[in-house]
């Protein structure tokens, strides 16, 4: 059994890898590159019960969960670690200090405060996210899968409509079953199945060559500025010397072509701006990369996981919004099981059915950029 599966970010190579643990032959078609869109530009933070008392909750537990094992059993690197995460405050305008809790970090502001305990080693932990990407492209090709770099303009319909292949650049390829796992640009999908909306999310992010010490956290920031405005910038240090910086959003519309994502302009000085007034040192480091990526989500805010309805071996997994690189494992496992035997047995899909929500017109989605 041959599955197609639409995009090489984080959800299409854990599906792969998942679906070559089971002797299916898996192809990734990706457009750009392995992890080139949010796969590889978000912050790698991965939360065992920051989705408790959601429909979310038994996914992100049982990702958590597989982030350890794969850890474990995959004989690659991507910068798997525990860590403590904390809750900061900060102002250009008031003194805070009343609001701190807990001893901070030394290389914070002296007027930043650590007002709680976010999470722990036992509950909060960070993987490089292109870094884990990659290796998971790299083992399920250790297990029968193929990367085929081309654009998908169609799908192949076979005996009473059922989908068994895709075009991609023009050329059939032939499958049994076909995996929409694009990101945002799923939603170029519904020109040939019935998919509800998917939206892109724009987030910006900066990568700074610097190694806090003597321990590293996750800081999660509540910051007003000094012209009165209130941010929430992301710091995750990692284990190669360099830490990430993120929480600047805008409205920018989504391209079509992912390569044509560039960060808004100013969008990466005001997020230096508001890394040196948490960390002065930090937002003097060098700049390594300055990006943007758009998360995907639909109108519940749930991801989409399962059966495409009506459409005999189409599937779909995207909508992961900022819990891509956390759930991306257990969705790998759902969807190769669901895709396998018909059903999943770890995780109950029945909350991501695509079917909850109004397919989008075809005739809606914007094919040119």
């Amino acid at each position: 059994m041959r599955v197609l599966i639409c995009g090489g970010g984080v959800i299409g190579t854990s599906i792969a890898y998942f679906l070559g643990q089971r002797g299916i032959e898996p192809m990734v078609i990706e457009r750009t590159g392995i992890a080139s869109a949010a796969s590889g530009k978000s912050g790698g933070f991965l939360a065992l019960d920051w989705c408790d008392g959601s429909p979310a909750e038994p996914l992100a537990r049982r990702s958590f969960a597989l982030h350890a094992e794969l850890a474990e059993t995959i004989d690659d690197e991507w910068g798997y670690r525990r860590l403590d995460t904390l809750g900061v405050v900060a102002s250009a305008r008031r003194d805070v200090r009343s609001f701190r809790r807990l001893d901070g970090p030394g290389w914070l502001a002296q007027d930043a405060a650590v007002h709680r305990r976010l999470g722990t080693s036992e509950t909060t932990a960070q993987v490089n996210p292109a870094d884990f990407t990659g290796a998971m492209m790299r083992a399920a090709i250790g297990v029968g899968a193929r990367l085929l770099l081309g654009t998908v303009t169609g799908l192949v319909s076979g005996e009473g409509g059922a989908v068994r292949g895709a075009v991609v650049d023009g050329q059939e390829v032939a499958g049994d079953a076909v995996v929409i796992a694009m990101g945002p640009w799923s939603v170029l999908a519904s020109r040939w199945l019935p998919l509800p909306a998917i939206y892109g999310l724009k987030g910006h992010s900066v990568v700074f060559r610097y190694t806090p010490e003597p321990v590293p956290h996750a800081l999660f920031v509540e910051l007003e500025t000094a012209t009165g405005d209130f941010a929430s910038p992301e710091v995750y240090p990692r284990p190669d010397g360099t830490t990430y910086v993120c929480g600047l959003s805008s409205e920018a519309p989504l391209p079509v072509d992912p390569a044509a994502v560039t960060p808004d302009e100013g969008g990466a000085a005001r997020l230096r701006a508001m890394t040196a007034q948490v960390a002065p040192a930090l937002g003097d480091a060098e700049v390594l990369a300055e990006q943007a990526c758009y998360r995907p989500v639909v109108e519940d805010g749930l991801p989409l996981i399962g059966a495409v309805p009506g459409m005999d071996g189409a599937y779909v997994a995207t909508a992961h919004s900022v819990w891509g690189m956390l759930n991306a494992p257990a969705t790998g496992e759902a969807v190769a099981e669901l895709i396998a035997d018909g059903a999943s047995s770890r995780v109950d899909l029945a909350p991501f059915d695509p079917a909850r929500l109004t397919p989008l017109a075809a005739d809606a989605v914007r094919t040119e950029v």
